[in-house]
């Protein structure tokens, strides 16, 4: 091969590597900005805390009017809340589907269609609930919001249980008898599970905002 095409080709290589070079800079610049603004408003927050909590030390008077602060929960959390809950309310479940049934494998059919399913759409609830703050206290979630939750996600997995239940036993009594049974059963259950939950820290995460 000529001189020239090599000399050619090698700088054509060589571009195209200064371009790939120069397009990774780029975004891994992007990113240390929105890095650096953010540690910035993480600082800005601390600074006003230690403030508020020096004044406090002092025996000064101190205005929280402008501080407002939000609980929320991690994915992780969500993720860990729902799956625990699969397990207790898929047991409560196996065994007023067998009772009323008279087949375990009626029983486990119901349970495992229900287990997925349901432990995916609770997720996406919790993360859903999560971007509101109604009926959370500084740092828990209030009766209310409890109650609530409990409420609204069994009226859902009613009529989810409800719909399996009928397709799998092919018979509504006994599909009936398995969702009402559940209902009120998992209704109370869910509320002391989320009483429990509210007093557990692990996965909260607490955010700051100064409107001041």
């Amino acid at each position: 091969m000529p001189s020239t095409a090599i000399s050619s080709t090698t700088g054509d290589s060589a571009s195209s590597d200064l371009r790939r070079i120069e397009k990774i800079l780029t975004v891994e610049t992007i990113k240390r900005e929105k890095q650096v603004a953010s540690l910035e408003v993480i600082e800005n927050k601390l600074k006003r805390l230690e403030n508020l909590r020096d004044s406090y030390l002092d025996g000064k008077s101190i205005d929280e009017s402008g501080m407002q602060e939000q609980v929320k929960e991690s994915t992780a959390r969500s993720a860990v809340k729902s799956m625990s809950w699969r397990v207790i309310a898929g047991t409560v479940t196996l065994i007023t589907s067998l009772k009323y049934s008279g087949s375990l494998k009626t029983a486990l059919t119901i349970v495992g269609s229900d287990f997925f399913s349901k432990a995916a759409t609770m997720f996406i609830g919790e993360r859903m609930m999560n971007q509101s703050q109604a009926g959370r206290t500084k740092d828990s979630d209030g009766v209310g919001r409890s109650l609530t939750k409990a409420i609204i996600w069994r009226l859902f997995a009613v009529a989810n249980t409800l719909c399996m239940a009928v397709f799998i036993a092919k018979d509504l009594s006994i599909a009936s008898k398995i969702a009402s049974t559940d209902a009120v059963i998992k209704t109370t259950m869910m509320f002391f599970y989320e009483r429990f939950w509210a007093k557990v820290d692990w996965g909260k995460e607490y955010d700051v905002d100064f409107s001041i």
